[in-house]
């Protein structure tokens, strides 16, 4: 009876993934009144500050990338080619350069746009430390569903790297849909994207959603555009050259199809916002390119990224002092942990810093048996870094 139920539970997660490209709406949808996403939903709905603030319009910018595999077994463990190819989707299409580019109709080429925002693979973690950007955790889940516990390790996910200096992308047996993001102003400890493993990137995946275009949608979303049909019966997604349009659009069609009065631009369902299998898309316009590229101006959500160290040379160290120059004890800790350390970083600075990388007090060494209090710090991993060497300890 189990493996029956196994393997129903496995088609029906195979056969959803058949049917919904994402679903980011229904997951916002589930956020509680008055929750960072509720807010975000609310701006991002009135075109937050869509007029009012300026960025260099022809900088490429570049983003800094950690891939969290989550995996049950073998096949959902996807290699790191086939990450790298989930990366060399996203350049691809931002920057306009896949072959099917010249399927874009004659009506909607003047306005489809190379968005100049490029993504890279991290070269160093947030302690400054040699990463690949990607990270792999076995975990028992037979799937995962859109409720971010795949962003938690207490939950038996990972955490995210600090979402101010990193884009996120969870790889997991999604169930219901291949993927689904945060748009900006969400909270900071699930800031994101996740897609189902047999959708990211180009090599063993599959169709409809085979060329690595659902996580294309994904960071769509993640950097402030709304679906091509703004969410609603010939809604507005916020955007000036996308012609307006009755519903989304599945499959795969040709020629020209019309709705809500939209003339003769007629619908755009070929373009990265709408549903259309990965085969069919090929243009984000030059409007959505202007409004994801608005996130990085000074006051936008994603402007702290511009000043990230996620592709710079690590700089630090991998191996810490020796055990005897830096130790740290009691670990597990509960109140307290002390650090013994050498004479001579006594005046230095101490810095204590959580899983995500994100500061969480700075102290000077006053002896070599300093005491650090945590009062106040949530369960969880921490890191102190010192000059020179880095010590990691749970808090219970």
């Amino acid at each position: 009876m189990r493996t029956f139920f196994l393997f129903v539970f496995l088609h029906f997660s195979a056969v959803l993934l058949a049917q919904d490209r994402c679903i980011t709406v229904g997951y916002l949808a589930g956020k509680q009144p008055g929750s960072p996403e509720a807010k975000a939903i609310a701006e991002q709905g009135q075109g937050k500050n869509n007029t009012q603030r300026q960025g260099n319009d022809d900088a490429v910018i570049r983003i800094p990338v950690v891939v969290h595999v989550l995996y049950n077994d073998a096949t959902q463990n996807i290699s790191e080619t086939q990450v790298r190819s989930g990366i060399d989707a996203l350049n691809r299409d931002f920057r306009r350069k896949a072959a099917d580019t010249s399927n874009t109709p004659l009506r909607f080429r003047s306005i489809a746009a190379d968005v100049q925002i490029e993504f890279y693979l991290a070269t160093a973690d947030p302690f400054g430390r040699s990463t690949n950007g990607i990270i792999r955790k076995q975990n028992s889940r037979i799937a995962w569903m859109a409720d971010d516990k795949m962003k938690m390790a207490a939950q038996g996910g990972d955490n995210p790297w600090n979402s101010k200096s990193y884009l996120n992308i969870w790889v997991v047996n999604l169930a219901g849909g291949s993927g689904y993001a945060s748009v900006p102003g969400c909270a900071p400890e699930t800031d994101g994207v996740v897609i189902h493993y047999a959708a990211f990137g180009t090599l063993n995946t599959t169709a409809p959603f085979n060329m690595g275009r659902t996580v294309v949608h994904e960071v769509g979303h993640w950097l402030g555009l709304k679906h091509i049909w703004g969410d609603a019966e010939c809604g507005d997604d916020g955007v000036d050259d996308t012609p307006q349009q009755g519903f989304f659009t599945k499959g795969c069609p040709s020629g020209f199809r019309s709705s809500c009065n939209n003339g003769t631009q007629g619908d755009m369902y070929m373009n990265f916002m709408d549903y259309t299998d990965d085969a069919c898309m090929n243009l984000f316009t030059a409007g959505q390119r202007s409004r994801m590229r608005l996130q990085f101006a000074e006051g936008g959500w994603r402007a702290s990224l511009l000043q990230s160290r996620g592709l710079s040379e690590p700089w630090m160290q991998q191996a810490a002092l020796p055990a005897a120059a830096a130790t740290l004890y009691p670990n597990p800790a509960q109140d307290k942990v002390t650090i013994q350390v050498g004479q001579f970083l006594i005046g230095k600075k101490l810095s204590l810093f959580n899983s995500q990388g994100l500061l969480q007090n700075v102290e000077t060494i006053t002896s070599t048996l300093h005491t650090l209090s945590l009062a106040g710090l949530k369960s969880g991993v921490y890191f102190l870094r010192g000059e020179d060497f880095l010590q990691k300890f749970v808090k219970l």
